[in-house]
């Protein structure tokens, strides 16, 4: 009896069963191990968050609560000279801008061209060499592209409307390439929005008579508008964020003018050049630097929820 018991618990349906019990342990441990990673990955970016908020906000009181700053003439003063207690930040503000504009005057038809080329007239072929090649420019260091604006486009630009007129340290330069280097973002986010459009709304476009270009512009542009208005406003945010280039090619001095040619310093190119160590800490300058990046913070912060609302407000969805 005893054999015939140790038998059957041997058999291959048992150790079959058994196999899989274990195997379903496993599995289900695995899944815990992964869940309880990532969970702590988003607690740790929440905090992360959370810390950088809580920094930005204590140095910045610090810097508020100094003889002479106030919150009124931050934001609207027009002059910005430490030495002399002159903390308007609107210089920097005005540069940051002007700078992001001819950014998005390259990078937007540009971008909008080439997602447009991809997605309705290039061949899959051509769409799998030319994508990679394009998004290749994003992962050129900044620091080449400020070297870039500096000894190719100024003079350039200095050649075309003079010497006399466009200083060798300018917004316009600094501007153009930074351009050239947020195409990849909003061509790459702007091809795949178009890509998502199901196919057959271009085939009942055709079938009615509409050319190819008329597809693309009055239908599926249209229809993708939502991911494209998105990848606008993040070059936007890509744009206002950048430190290397204008800081290279802009200028260093906080200069209170719309003129793009002449130089003049942003909000990052202020903060990196104060950053560099020369000066000490808990002095006017190093603390104007964490208003100013509370400052930063927030403009890109709305923009990104700029970005999030019109994606969720305007997300067609198809079936």
């Amino acid at each position: 009896m005893q054999k015939s018991i140790s038998i059957s618990n041997g058999s291959p349906e048992s150790l079959g069963i058994e196999h899989k019990r274990i195997f379903r342990n496993n599995k289900r441990w695995s899944e815990n191990i992964i869940k309880m990673l990532l969970t702590l990955a988003g607690i740790v970016s929440i905090f992360t968050t959370i810390g950088i908020v809580y920094e930005l906000g204590k140095e910045s009181l610090l810097f508020f609560n100094l003889p002479g700053v106030t919150l009124r003439d931050f934001l609207t003063g027009t002059t910005w000279q430490p030495t002399i207690g002159k903390f308007g930040v609107l210089p920097l503000v005005t540069s940051t801008m002007i700078t992001s504009l001819v950014a998005m005057f390259v990078a937007i038809p540009l971008g909008l061209g080439a997602a447009i080329f991809l997605s309705e007239y290039a061949a899959d072929k051509t769409r799998k060499v030319l994508k990679p090649l394009l998004e290749i420019l994003a992962g050129i260091p900044t620091v080449v592209y400020g070297y870039f604006a500096l000894t190719f486009m100024t003079p350039i630009l200095r050649g075309i409307f003079g010497q006399d007129n466009v200083e060798i340290y300018n917004m316009l330069s600094a501007g153009l390439v930074m351009g050239i280097m947020i195409l990849p973002l909003i061509s790459s986010m702007s091809e795949d929005a178009l890509h998502a459009v199901p196919r057959s709304l271009r085939d009942a476009a055709l079938g009615l008579g509409a050319t190819k270009f008329e597809t693309s512009i009055q239908i599926v542009f249209p229809a993708a508008l939502s991911g494209i208005i998105s990848a606008i406003i993040l070059g936007i945010s890509r744009a206002v964020g950048e430190t290397m280039i204008v800081a290279i090619a802009a200028g260093s001095g906080p200069n209170f003018t719309f003129n793009p040619f002449k130089a003049a310093e942003t909000m990052t190119g202020y903060i990196a050049r104060i950053s560099g160590g020369d000066l000490g800490y808990d002095t006017p300058d190093y603390n104007s630097i964490f208003a100013i990046g509370l400052l930063l913070f927030i403009v890109t912060l709305v923009l990104n929820m700029v970005s999030r609302a019109i994606s969720r407000k305007y997300r067609e969805v198809y079936e």
